[in-house]
């Protein structure tokens, strides 16, 4: 039995030899009909109709219930062990994301439910574990073993794909509620028992705002989210810089269509004139919006490589909450999005000095490489 069956495989490789020629000679117009190539090839008439109308060959659709072909699976399966290579292993729900989208390049065919649990059944090389809960400042403070493994990570993606020290950006969504002050050190009278409070001005409403830096010292231009229900271009933005960017959301947080517009449309086109190498790396956290099949794949095909985040950002943060308190003590107790926009920019220019970015890579050992 099994000669039999080898010699069935070695006849159809032949035959779609033949109909891949045929595929050629209808498109290059070198035949003119599907009859005429069929008998030219020896190879049936309905076969070649349906290969002409898209329909695979039967042995890479492959078995029932397999609707991905074997080297999509292939694919999608080195594609989950390289994110948890670096350290983003994807939740069930987002292998099934990265599945659909690759069905959707050749129809509006879907994954269904416990497709990701019967695809971890037949893949020896994948399974399915429980996350578990880690304190983030005990991650960073107690834990050299994982610190270890994150170094490892790094080092390793910067060998496999050449990556300059001059092309590591660090990337963070940094959130202000508009109006509130960072907690500061003040002068009260020594016979207060409690916590002084400061007043604060009354708006909370919340704005998100997209940062970079290169290990180099530059920074990118800041892309702004506020809270709205409906963008308008109002007279006060035209003192921002040309190359800043204003979107919104319900809520002033980032979202994942927002965090791939980021992508595609701002760092990109704002960095692929900077590059020094083939390949750049992005650093960020674990936020929902950058763990998506869209992000990551624009990523792949523009030669980015976002593994697991440095330190600019608090600078950032406590710049502003001064400028903000200077404010009060001129008697404004209420900020609102032209505030922001005034008091961002200084703040964004006192934090962004090219040797504290400098130093907030040095200081993490990442450039220079430095696990110590």
């Amino acid at each position: 039995m099994p000669p039999i069956r080898n010699k069935n495989e070695k006849n159809l490789a032949e035959q779609e030899g033949r109909i891949l020629l045929a595929i050629s000679d209808l498109k290059n117009g070198k035949i003119s009909s599907v009859y005429q190539a069929a008998i030219i090839y020896n190879i049936p008439r309905t076969t070649l109709y349906d290969r002409l109308n898209g329909i695979q060959q039967r042995s890479i659709i492959r078995a029932n219930g397999h609707k991905l072909s074997q080297f999509e699976e292939e694919s999608l399966v080195k594609w989950v062990l390289d994110l948890d290579k670096r350290g983003l292993p994807p939740r069930h729900s987002l292998v099934r994301e990265m599945a659909n989208y690759l069905l959707s390049q050749r129809g509006n065919q879907q994954v269904g439910e416990k497709w990701v649990y019967n695809l971890i059944q037949r893949r020896p090389e994948i399974e399915s574990k429980f996350s578990r809960k880690y304190n983030y400042e005990r991650a960073k403070c107690e834990d050299p073993k994982l610190i270890q493994e994150y170094f490892d990570r790094v080092r390793e993606v910067i060998s496999k794909y050449g990556i300059l020290l001059e092309d590591i950006c660090n990337f963070d969504e940094t959130g202000f509620a508009m109006g509130l002050c960072a907690t500061a050190k003040v002068i009260t009278g020594s016979d207060r028992y409690a916590r002084p409070k400061l007043l604060q001005p009354g708006n909370r409403e919340w704005v998100t705002a997209i940062e970079v830096i290169n290990s180099t010292g530059w920074a990118l231009p800041s892309y702004i989210i506020f809270k709205a229900k409906k963008y308008t271009w109002l007279g006060w933005f035209e003192d921002l810089p040309d190359d800043w960017r204003i979107n919104i959301s319900d809520n002033g947080w980032t979202t994942d269509k927002i965090g791939l517009e980021w992508l595609k449309t701002h760092f990109i086109p704002l960095t692929n004139g900077r590059a020094m190498g083939n390949y750049r790396m992005l650093i960020l956290d674990g936020h929902g919006s950058h763990l998506t099949a869209e992000f990551d794949r624009t990523c792949t095909e523009n030669n980015i490589i976002p593994p697991l985040d440095v330190g600019c950002f608090a600078v950032l943060k406590r710049h502003y909450g001064q400028l903000v308190e200077q404010q009060m003590r001129l008697g404004f107790n209420h900020i609102d999005k032209l505030d922001f926009l005034t008091a961002f920019p200084k703040a964004r220019t006192m934090a962004y000095k090219a040797q504290t970015v400098r130093n907030s890579f040095t200081v993490t050992g990442l450039v220079p490489f430095n696990p110590d």
